[in-house]
């Protein structure tokens, strides 16, 4: 993920606030006690070559697997942010359980082709497919165990497959959202706002101003080029002067963003809801991207309407976004935290897969 997506006020904090931090303990070392392949296959469906890395354990075979399916922004198989390797580190601790687990490079990252930000979230969901088709394939995996592990956006697109897919064993969400993008986006720019001491004045205005832009890109089915006039004529007539022309371009490009505009739109209702498979969803206390409260009781209810009678829904003290101890909860904590990924996180997520994959 990054930032759970790229919003204005998440970019003004990151690039204003982090300190370097080179101090990562929970990174593993070679040698590794399990098998390390690197990969590539294809999306048939786009012509595109995405390249990963797999890992099973040594001994054996029928491994429950795994894919790691990373959040906004494009990043490698690693999910590598401020010095953090997230995916490596859940990779090593569930392939030490017992579970094997493919991480792949985004679009536009380390040795995958394709473009990020001219991607749908269609596109990213295809991608995850034929990652699946591709383990299913493979003589040491247990076809019939296969799951997803999204995080964030990631977590909006393993609802997408499991809805559609009967094969798919299991899902679990880390930090996925349960409500309408729009709606999640202005929630987040509100919460972290108000954890800053932005005024309420403030906050409401902006508000305001986003959702604007927002019922334009939920209303448009419009070609990227013209939505962007569009956008660009409504912060202008919103602005003026106040802002200058280079930043309300900039601002009316990225929300046009195909994968952005696709989020902004996205109903996890629409999926969740045919959603037969175990699901775990997991959040920290902490995180200001995607708030627990609102997002897990939204999938907790989606699926129990759903009539999913196998499903758990786990807010875990003290988590920020990326599964970190925290204190704030804040985007500008990433970097100083040295811990990568809470390890009662890791714990939590491999008892509940090793339950439903041994039964």
């Amino acid at each position: 993920m990054k930032s759970m997506f790229l919003h204005l006020i998440i970019l003004i904090i990151i690039s204003t606030n982090l300190v370097s931090q080179s101090s990562r303990p929970q990174e593993p070392k070679k040698p590794f006690n399990y098998k390390v392949e690197n990969i590539t296959f294809e999306n048939k469906i786009d012509s595109i070559t995405l390249a990963g890395t797999l890992t099973y354990p040594k001994v054996g075979s029928n491994f429950p697997a795994v894919i790691l399916i990373s959040g906004s922004g494009a990043q490698d198989r690693n999910s590598e942010l401020l010095g953090h390797k997230p995916f490596l580190v859940i990779a090593d601790y569930l392939t030490r359980n017992g579970i094997a687990v493919l991480r792949v490079d985004d679009r536009e990252t380390g040795q995958s082709g394709g473009i990020y930000n001219e991607t749908g979230l269609r596109g990213f969901t295809n991608d995850t497919k034929f990652a699946f088709d591709y383990l299913k394939s493979h003589k040491n995996f247990q076809k019939s165990k296969i799951g997803l592990i999204g995080h964030s956006l990631g977590g909006v697109i393993a609802p997408i497959i499991s809805s559609e897919n009967e094969d798919i064993s299991f899902i679990v969400l880390l930090a996925g959202s349960g409500i309408r993008g729009d709606k999640l986006m202005l929630l987040q720019k509100e919460t972290i706002e108000r954890k800053m001491g932005v005024s309420e004045i403030g906050i409401n205005q902006g508000q305001n101003n986003l959702k604007g832009a927002y019922n334009i890109i939920l209303e448009s089915n419009d070609s990227r080029q013209n939505l962007e006039k569009e956008l660009a004529n409504y912060f202008t007539g919103l602005f003026g002067k106040v802002l200058p022309e280079s930043q309300i371009s900039a601002l009316s490009k990225q929300l046009s963003i195909p994968w952005l505009k696709d989020f902004i739109k996205f109903d996890p209702e629409n999926f969740l809801s045919k959603t037969k498979c175990p699901v775990l969803a997991v959040n920290g206390s902490n995180d200001l991207q995607v708030p627990p409260e609102e997002n897990l009781a939204a999938i907790n209810d989606i699926l129990t309407k759903n009539g999913n009678t196998d499903f758990e829904t786990i807010q875990l003290k003290n988590l920020n976004h990326l599964f970190q101890e925290s204190k704030t909860g804040l985007p500008n904590e990433y970097a100083t935290i040295e811990q990568t990924f809470s390890p009662q996180a890791l714990k939590v997520i491999s008892d509940w897969i090793l339950v439903r994959t041994n039964k």
